[in-house]
């Protein structure tokens, strides 16, 4: 079974490109964000993801978490991976040295994360919500909370976890009930959630629990809903450790796959009620929880990119050690690896293609992200944060498709050893399986660019983007025929669904799904467009990755850009049929 190894390389040629690194590194607060020190981070992170979180990732999947008298043991070195983890800094890579953060840019940190759930989705799930946590309590929490947690949740010596689900609310929030009684400064929190990835673990002394809950007065729906931090032990005011609080794991999930990531059935207050804090204001919980929720939605895009480069690099190696059949372009006797027969070769450049245009658009997004965050003029901040806006369900959405995608073409590479787990091929299609539905399914997504991202503001980012990208085709010198008619598609769907939505909104939101993979394939097809032509300009002394580039793009123009038309057509022309379809006849 062949190891994880980081695609460095290009991972470093995507930041360069597209992430625009070296703009970034200008950005007050990233001046230390060289190029050759950011490619030595991403070297380290690839050791740990290769020689630590690889090889434990079969054995976790094998083993699974137990819960046994209320504790929950993971499976054999995934704690000692994890402090191995805390201790090289590697949670704190983003976050402000004030609380003990690196201060690196998100772009950065988006590559460490994509070496992490590469090597081991199941592991990373623990400090990708942790990072959420942090960028919730920096943004919403007093000062009083971010004294308390931030630093060792900056750290990951706590880590955070997000309690939004239960049994009757799944999506629908408004439907939350568990109950958040005042208590002199805190609140007494109870009630029971679920689907709590890493609620429970034998990883650290200490988890900090986000919770949703309502206040005795609460209004009835979203808007009634608080946010509360809840510790697995109450912090004293010297930062020591205080006693349990009143919060126990119930039972552990079984699930499809991500077997060696606990996810808890968390109950709350069954004595007394579990000490919880107040984040902001009350019934103004739904609104600061968007800020981890979104955080999570970018990084659950990333495990998409992640998972599909895994697949992709093993199915590569089998596909070059397997001998089976002989070659068509020869006519030899001989039999020959599989990679040599066309269909092999049209799967894997297929993976690798779609792998590569789902890398870029995340990577884009992060460096949105940090200009965001840091650009001096307030104008081209604001530019910045509505492309992250706009984008974030299209990275979370089109980016897991493509992993769900990629794994499952990765098991046809394999073709009958696939379906053997001993291969591995088949734990990557599992543990990819999760990722569409999570955070919010990936319908819910495409609802949310069509409706609220698009449609409720007369699509004016996305005509924005469009007439970046416009620009940018033109300035290229040369003609891209297909990603201008993909682009040209989009814009199509996106003056249909304005239109539409004001009129008929289920007609107009019957196409969201379609438009959403519209927008993905078009927007990470400008992206890749733009990694073709600096790979024809400098192939920056590695010829053989320029020429790999050049063939995956090659196919992305003829295979996937080439959806463009069906999809606008399923987009414009066939959303009235299922508006028009009464549930009774489905």
């Amino acid at each position: 079974m062949t190891a994880y190894h980081a695609p460095v390389d290009e991972m470093l040629q995507v930041m360069r490109e597209i992430g625009e690194l070296e703009s970034l590194s200008k950005l007050p607060g990233y001046e230390d964000a060289t190029p050759d020190l950011i490619a030595a981070v991403l070297e380290e992170a690839g050791k740990l993801g290769t020689d630590v979180l690889d090889p434990i990732n079969t054995t976790g999947d094998q083993e699974g978490c137990t819960l046994e008298n209320g504790v929950v043991r993971t499976p054999k070195g995934f704690k000692e991976a994890y402090t191995q983890f805390v201790e090289g800094g590697w949670n704190a890579v983003p976050f402000d040295p004030d609380h003990g953060g690196q201060g690196l840019p998100w772009l950065v940190a988006t590559g460490t994360a994509e070496i992490w759930h590469g090597a081991n989705m199941a592991f990373a799930l623990c400090p990708m919500l942790t990072v959420g946590a942090v960028e919730l309590l920096t943004t919403h929490g007093s000062q009083e909370l971010k004294e308390t947690y931030l630093e060792k949740l900056v750290s990951g010596e706590w880590p955070g976890t997000m309690n939004l689900t239960e049994p009757q609310a799944g999506s629908d929030l408004a439907q939350v009930r568990a109950k958040a009684v005042p208590e002199g400064n805190a609140y007494r929190i109870s009630g029971q959630k679920i689907f709590i990835t890493y609620g429970e673990h034998d990883f650290t002394d200490n988890i900090i629990h986000m919770v949703l809950a309502r206040t005795p007065d609460a209004p009835a729906g979203i808007k009634g809903i608080s946010l509360f931090v809840v510790p697995k032990f109450l912090v004293n005011s010297d930062g020591s450790l205080g006693e349990r609080n009143d919060l126990r794991c119930g039972s552990l999930e079984h699930k499809l796959g991500i077997h060696a990531s606990p996810t808890a059935v968390m109950l709350f207050g069954e004595n007394e009620g579990a000490v919880g804090y107040l984040v902001g204001e009350e019934n103004r919980g739904i609104e600061y929880m968007f800020t981890m929720m979104n955080n999570a939605r970018l990084s659950v895009g990333l495990q998409g990119v992640a998972i599909a480069e895994r697949a992709y690099q093993r199915a590569r190696a089998f596909a070059e050690d397997r001998v089976q059949g002989r070659d068509s372009a020869t006519g030899g006797k001989e039999s020959v690896a599989i990679i040599n027969h066309p269909d092999v070769r049209r799967m894997l450049l297929s993976m690798r293609a779609q792998t590569e245009a789902a890398r870029t658009l995340a990577y884009w997004v992060a460096s949105r992200l940090d200009i965001a965050k840091r650009h001096p003029d307030a104008d081209i901040a604001k530019k910045a944060q509505g492309y992250v806006d706009l984008l974030t369900p299209i990275v979370k959405a089109w980016s897991t498709d493509i992993g769900v995608e990629v794994a499952n073409t990765g098991v046809q590479v394999h073709g009958g050893m696939g379906f053997i787990e001993e291969t591995g091929a088949a734990q990557h299609l599992r543990d990819a399986r999760i990722a569409p539905i999570y955070e919010g399914t990936n319908g819910i997504q495409a609802i949310d660019l069509a409706g609220r991202k698009v449609a409720r503001e007369g699509g004016a980012t996305m005509r924005a983007l469009i007439k970046e990208i416009r620009a940018s085709i033109d300035a290229m010198g040369h003609t891209h025929a297909r990603l201008t008619n993909a682009i040209d598609q989009l814009e199509r769907a996106t003056d249909w669904i304005v239109e539409t939505y004001a009129e008929k909104p289920v007609t107009a939101l019957a196409g969201a799904v379609p438009y959403l993979r519209l927008a993905g394939i078009a927007i990470g097809g400008w992206l890749v467009v733009r990694l073709y032509e600096a790979a024809n300009a400098d192939d920056g002394g590695n010829a053989l990755l320029a020429q790999r580039r050049r063939a995956s793009v090659s196919f992305y123009a003829r295979h996937v850009l080439s959806q463009a038309d069906g999809l606008a057509t399923a987009v414009m022309d066939g959303s009235a049929v299922i508006a028009d379809t009464p549930p009774e006849m489905v």
